[in-house]
């Protein structure tokens, strides 16, 4: 079998729309957080932190369920249908917050767009894949990845100026336009890729498949998921939680809190871009996937976690503003090498069910992350102790997440390993060279 070491035509173009795509499912995840000063002082909603905690939460109900059945169905059916069919239900969800609504149709009103959004990401990355080689797929990666910031970076300024002279109702409003014309782009130049992957059996056996029992258990991949649900419960808190914290627990007003939400992600797109092109430059010089995203990423986690149990002892909120972006944001690395690490243990005709199963382990931080730090706050003595204790809680999760990376992380061996139980599926033949 040749192997294909080059992107496929019209790669890049893909790309960008993808980036374009993940940049409007992240700006859907942090309205919530941005309007929530407003949201929580509306006088027909009145929430407390735990109603607010758990507004966030509801966000990821179905999320997980979600990203594994349309994984599964991703499997069979072309990604460019499946991500057409994501971007119009988050768009269209989100209209019926222009008018007046109850706590409960706004939870209900998240749980759909979770749901909507909870393949978003294994199912763009498996797309992307199908035109870039293994050794070529970090920097599109990283640039799909970048999407999640940007779509903070670019919604937090507009929305904020939308939030500040309309109503937070219009800023989802806004999201469903953005989504909608998303939609019509990708209708008309949204194209699949043909790439395919070699099997990870020596004897280029086509159409391989390993049992999910073996896949799921892998040490390599179980270890990955625990560093990224470590930085995905950051992730989270961010989401919902980090607008709050500088208007509530730092004494920012609101405009100056919402503005500031753009910081920790300009960070990480600094890191996911860096962290991304280190990874592939690495790789493509025969640096061994351990070295190049295991080591690379799960020690950036652990340096996160070092930090962030020490935000409430700075003494100035501009030093704890910077604490807790460094901590919450350098392990920013992991969202990339996680996608590649399961790539690169999974035949291909199981990659967007694998890809699916292990972001949906992943975002169940997203479930806890907002609860807890409701609960926090509220049994605190104050609301800026019950923040920080919430960041330590962060920090313990980031140092061990990261060093059951360090040690558990070993794509090679496992490689191997899982190559002992692939079989050919009935029916196919093996490839020619």
């Amino acid at each position: 079998m040749t192997t294909q070491d080059r992107p496929l035509k019209g790669a890049w173009g893909i790309t960008a729309l993808l980036f374009l795509f993940m940049l409007i499912n992240f700006a859907d995840k942090v309205v919530v957080g941005l309007v929530g000063p407003s949201l929580r002082a509306d006088p027909s909603l009145q929430l407390t932190a735990k109603q607010f905690g758990l507004l966030g939460s509801s966000f990821f109900f179905l999320f997980a369920i979600s990203a594994v059945l349309v994984g599964f169905l991703a499997n069979r059916i072309q990604a460019k249908r499946a991500l057409l069919a994501m971007a119009l239900v988050w768009s269209l969800v989100q209209f019926p917050m222009l008018g007046t609504v109850s706590l409960e149709f706004l939870i209900a009103c998240r749980i759909v767009l979770g749901a909507g959004e909870g393949p978003a990401a294994p199912v763009a990355t498996h797309a992307i894949y199908k035109w870039f080689p293994d050794s070529r797929r970090a920097l599109p990666t990283a640039i799909i990845s970048q999407g999640s910031a940007f779509g903070v970076i670019v919604a937090v300024p507009a929305l904020t100026w939308i939030i500040t002279h309309y109503s937070w109702h219009w800023a989802f409003g806004t999201l469903g336009i953005a989504g909608l014309v998303w939609s019509v782009l990708w209708f008309f130049l949204g194209k699949e890729g043909t790439l395919v992957d070699p099997p990870i059996t020596d004897d280029g056996t086509a159409g391989e498949h390993v049992p999910y029992r073996y896949l799921l258990t892998c040490p390599t991949i179980v270890a990955a998921c625990f560093a990224g649900f470590a930085s995905y419960w950051g992730l989270a808190l961010g989401l919902t939680w980090f607008t709050s914290y500088l208007v509530d627990g730092l004494g920012f007003n609101k405009q100056a809190g919402g503005n500031l939400t753009a910081i920790p992600w300009v960070f990480g797109a600094c890191v996911l871009l860096i962290g991304g092109s280190i990874s592939q430059r690495l790789k493509s010089a025969g640096t061994p996937s351990r070295l190049c995203r295991g080591v690379l990423a799960c020690s950036t986690v652990v340096l996160g976690g070092c930090f962030l149990p020490f935000v409430g002892s700075m003494p100035t909120p501009e030093l704890k503003l910077a604490c807790l972006v460094f901590g919450s944001a350098i392990g920013s690395t992991i969202y990339v090498v996680l996608p590649m690490i399961v790539s690169e243990l999974t035949p291909q005709p199981q990659r967007a069910a694998m890809l699916a199963i292990t972001t949906s382990s992943v975002t169940l931080a997203g479930v806890l992350a907002p609860l807890v730090m409701g609960s926090m706050i509220e049994g605190a003595a104050t609301p800026t102790a019950g923040y920080e204790q919430g960041y330590i809680i962060l920090g313990c999760l980031l140092l061990a997440g990261g060093v059951i990376g360090l040690l558990f992380i070993r794509p090679e061996a496992d490689r191997k390993r899982l190559a002992m139980h692939a079989v050919a599926l009935p029916g196919l033949t093996p490839a020619r060279a």
